[in-house]
């Protein structure tokens, strides 16, 4: 019979606040858009699979860009906890 604790649940959770922390924060450095933001929550993808996805929105930092806002997919590898980010300014916001 396996009997889990009440602590061993609180770590869990805490591991998987932090987890998510840590996703937003390496998201957030890896973005090349100023003023940048996480726009809604991850997507989690299962652990066959290894991989987190956020929507991150800002500024084009490039003068000829006048300051236009953007949008970047940020693919994050949780086993690694590496970024990386594309552009997604096609992407279509459902309202």
């Amino acid at each position: 019979m396996l009997l889990a604790s009440p602590l061993a649940m609180a770590a869990s959770d805490a591991a998987w606040q932090q987890s998510k922390v840590d996703m937003q924060q390496a998201c957030l450095k890896a973005s090349t858009l100023k003023q940048v933001s996480v726009v809604g929550k991850a997507i989690e993808y299962d652990d066959s699979v290894g991989y987190s996805v956020l929507l991150l929105q800002g500024r084009y930092p490039q003068p000829h860009m006048n300051n236009q806002r953007g949008r970047e997919l940020c693919l994050y590898q949780r086993s690694s906890g590496k970024a990386s980010v594309s552009e997604a300014d096609t992407l279509r916001v459902v309202k």
